[in-house]
């Protein structure tokens, strides 16, 4: 029994080695969940980003929504150029890193991506995704990676949808009779 349990752990201990990386929740010390004062702290902390202050912070049409967009192209050392990160009752919910294309391209962001977190769940000429339950993380073309919180952007998307009127129900109705 000893050695089979040894045996067990041995094993376990040998594909945690050899495990990928969980997928991150965010990039450059900014994570999704973080709030408003949080992210703008963090931004601060990476002059990559390019942020500037309370003069990146929009609000957007809708109840607790708020926008940060920031623009490192001006910036020479930043791999970085525009960057935007959304949030929803105080909460960052979605964050698009636009990367420079002059300084960086697809090919290496996208193997560097899958020897970290495995091969993506989806893979288009568009974009490429990964996923771990609670954070989609997407590389899409032309070269901008975004992190998605899935269970605030799935209840805003559930909100969203509009009940058909009634020519919508009286042309599926006749659709589905044929």
């Amino acid at each position: 029994m000893k050695k089979a349990f040894g045996f067990i752990f041995s094993l376990f201990l040998i594909c945690s080695l050899y495990a990928k990386d969980s997928i991150p929740n965010g990039y450059g010390g900014v994570e999704l969940g973080m709030s408003l004062s949080q992210t703008k702290k963090a931004l601060k902390q990476n002059m990559d980003f390019g942020y500037h202050g309370d003069r990146d912070v929009s609000l957007l049409p809708g109840e607790n929504r708020a926008l940060i967009e920031t623009d490192a192209s001006r910036y020479g050392y930043s791999f970085l150029e525009r960057c935007w990160f959304q949030f929803y009752q105080d909460k960052l919910y979605i964050i698009t890193v636009n990367i420079n294309r002059e300084k960086m391209d697809h090919y290496s962001i996208f193997s560097t991506l899958c020897k970290k977190y495995g091969d993506p769940v989806s893979l288009n000429p568009e974009k490429a995704v990964w996923k771990n339950g609670s954070v989609t993380m997407s590389l899409e073309r032309p070269l901008t990676l975004k992190y998605v919180d899935d269970k605030t952007f799935d209840a805003l998307q559930n909100q969203s949808k509009v009940s058909p009127d009634g020519r919508e129900m009286t042309r599926e109705l006749f659709l589905e009779g044929l």
